[in-house]
Parts: C-alpha cells; sequence; structure tokens
C-alpha cells in the first residue's frame, strides 16, 4: 500500500531549483599568503607540491625559483636519502653539480635570520659550506631543528615546505640505497635506482575546503 504524503508535507518540500542550490560549491583556490609560491615537482611516482617562501628567505627562494623559470631541474632525479632512524631524515634531488645545469652559488640566508626551521616536510639547500650552495636542495622528514643555525653553527638554509605530497617523499625516503655507492658520509645514502624528476613547474593554490552551502529558500 502506497503511502501518500499530506498536501501540506509537499507544499513544504523546497522547490527543485531550491534543492539545487543545496549542492556543496566546488572546492576553490584560496589565494597564497603574500610572498609563497607554489610549485610542483612531478617525479615517477607522482607530485609533490612545495611552498616556496619569498618573504622569508628571499635569496634562497628566488634562486630555486631561478632553476623552476629555467627548466634545469627537468629531468633531474631524487639521488640520496639519510635515513636518520625511523621517521627521520631526508631525500636529495638537484642538479648534482652539472655544470651545464648548475648556476652560481648563493650567499647563505641562515635559519636564525629567516625565522624557518627544518621541521617535517621542509625543504633546504645543500652545501658543503656557506656560499657554496647552488642547485641541490633536500626535503625533511620528522623534526630536524637540529640542522637549524646556532650561535656556533650556520646551519642549513630553508626556503619552503610541502604542502602536498609527503606520502611521495616518505615513499623515496624508505627507497632502496646501494650499499656501495658514495663517498665519505654518503656511502650507503645513494638511492638505487634514483627517482625521476620529470618537470618542476608554478602551480596555482591548493583547492581550499568546499564553501558552506548557501540555505535553501522555500517559497
Amino acid at each position: 500500500m502506497r503511502l501518500l504524503l499530506p498536501l501540506a508535507a509537499l507544499l513544504a518540500l523546497p522547490s527543485p531549483a531550491a534543492l539545487a542550490q543545496t549542492a556543496p560549491a566546488p572546492p576553490v583556490a584560496a589565494p597564497n599568503p603574500a610572498g609563497i609560491v607554489n610549485v610542483t615537482v612531478t617525479t615517477n611516482w607522482g607530485p609533490i607540491v612545495i611552498a616556496i617562501d619569498k618573504e622569508h628567505a628571499p635569496i634562497t627562494a628566488a634562486n630555486f625559483l631561478k632553476y623552476v623559470d629555467q627548466k634545469r631541474l627537468d629531468g633531474v632525479n631524487f639521488y640520496r636519502a639519510v635515513k636518520i632512524q625511523p621517521g627521520y631524515g631526508f631525500i636529495q634531488f638537484g642538479t648534482g653539480n652539472d655544470p651545464k645545469r648548475t648556476l652560481p652559488p648563493i650567499p647563505h640566508e641562515p635559519t636564525s635570520k629567516t625565522g624557518l626551521s627544518h621541521k617535517d616536510g621542509a625543504i633546504s639547500m645543500a652545501m658543503g659550506r656557506p656560499g657554496t650552495a647552488s642547485g641541490d636542495f633536500f626535503i625533511i622528514v620528522g623534526d630536524l631543528s637540529t640542522m637549524d643555525a646556532t650561535a656556533t653553527d650556520p646551519g642549513y638554509a630553508v626556503f619552503g615546505h610541502v604542502v602536498s605530497g609527503m606520502d611521495i617523499v616518505h615513499r623515496i625516503m624508505d627507497a632502496p640505497t646501494s650499499p656501495t655507492r658514495g663517498e665519505g658520509l654518503m656511502k650507503g645514502q645513494m638511492l638505487e635506482p634514483a627517482i625521476k624528476v620529470q618537470t618542476v613547474r608554478h602551480s596555482p593554490a591548493l583547492p581550499a575546503a568546499p564553501a558552506p552551502a548557501p540555505t535553501p529558500s522555500v517559497g
């Protein structure tokens, strides 16, 4: 036996047009904070989106973006994974001092000046000593704020952080390394095989949460 809604109940139902208005709005891209530029590092394992902080680390950020704009990082590799202990370490990628890709070194921009830190997901400059950083970069896994500058140690130069793709970072971190490749402290840290970086490009801000649905009008 079918149940019939009373006429009053039928009249109380919102119109089809009103129902359509209750559908969740699609996510919209939130504008980045001032001085933040998003860059997508597309690997053969998936994309890693990094927020580059031009406001707090202008020298180091500008250097990285120059590599991006000139497409000098297309085709390089993630070639090193330093596994300090479970859940802590970093992965490194870049030009590997290839003279055809590498730009001149830049001045050191310490964390004591920028206020940034080697927290989980931070991206920083690889270097032998201050003033030698150029085209190699590393992404932090875990809290490695011991790599920040102190009164007696210049530390390394953070210039952004991962906003999407830390699962890819962890996967690269867990990838196999060669027991024999690498020199000095890097022996046993070289990825085998290396993980290819296909492209590095500017990317839009990530979508924000869906906007609240408008309240349907009845009648």
